[in-house]
């Protein structure tokens, strides 16, 4: 199996999957219908294209920093001078995610070569999000849910610092079969970004954590204090 593993950051991202009317939500992970457009807008890829062969790789998200909720509103009045109900748009603000894709080697190749030269401008959702910093963290043969736990925590460094563990404990959203326990329905498959039909399909999702290691932890003065405490009885090594 061959992973491609992103790194999506920006000051602002917005993944709807539920939005209405003059309310434009965003959910708190990123959308398959995002990043699938995310890999066709790199690759070149039309509205009208078919979609099927990048709806077929399996997409697993962490969540490194989580941002917070930000909300805009917008107004606009027509030249009958007649007032517009305002059209509120949600967005999050300094977040960061780790997404994995498993699954055609030639298709994760290519990708990941477009990714880094795309073909049409990329934006994490909408085209007022564009992603900051490289997005592509690397590709190699492996399991995304291995990927999930090995790769190191992508949050900003200034993020990093503020936590004060060894650790830190992730959040993860994976594809998975329906059948699987606690598997949840998201209709964020994308069937057709044609701007005349656009057309979204269900998911199975499985929500889970993973621990990793916090790369910026500093030990406190009372741990290195304990670190290098010396009993001057405890028997020395080799001693039983």
């Amino acid at each position: 199996m061959t992973v491609l593993a992103l790194r999506l950051a920006a000051p602002l991202q917005a993944w709807g999957t539920s939005s209405r009317f003059t309310r434009r939500n965003t959910d708190r992970v990123p959308s398959k219908s995002g990043v699938v457009g995310l890999l066709a807008a790199a690759l070149g890829r039309q509205r009208t294209d078919d979609l099927d062969d990048l709806r077929a790789l399996r997409l697993g998200v962490r969540v490194e920093q989580p941002g917070r909720l930000e909300r805009d509103f917008q107004t606009a009045r027509p030249r009958d001078g007649k007032p517009l109900p305002l059209s509120y748009r949600f967005y999050l603000a300094d977040a960061v995610f780790l997404a994995v894709l498993d699954g055609d080697p030639e298709l994760l190749a290519s990708a990941r070569d477009a990714l880094r030269r795309p073909h049409f401008p990329l934006y994490l959702g909408r085209r007022s999000c564009p992603p900051t910093g490289p997005l592509v963290l690397g590709m190699w043969d492996g399991d995304l849910d291995r990927a999930l736990t090995d790769t190191g925590w992508q949050a900003s460094a200034s993020v990093a610092v503020r936590r004060h563990e060894r650790s830190v404990t992730l959040t993860t959203v994976t594809d998975c079969p329906a059948e699987e326990p606690g598997a949840v329905l998201v209709r964020d498959e994308p069937l057709s970004f044609d701007p005349r039909h656009r057309r979204y399909g269900w998911r199975s999702v499985s929500w889970g954590a993973v621990t990793v290691d916090n790369p910026h932890f500093t030990p406190s003065h009372d741990d290195r204090a304990e670190q290098d405490h010396h009993e001057p009885f405890a028997p020395l090594p080799g001693e039983g």
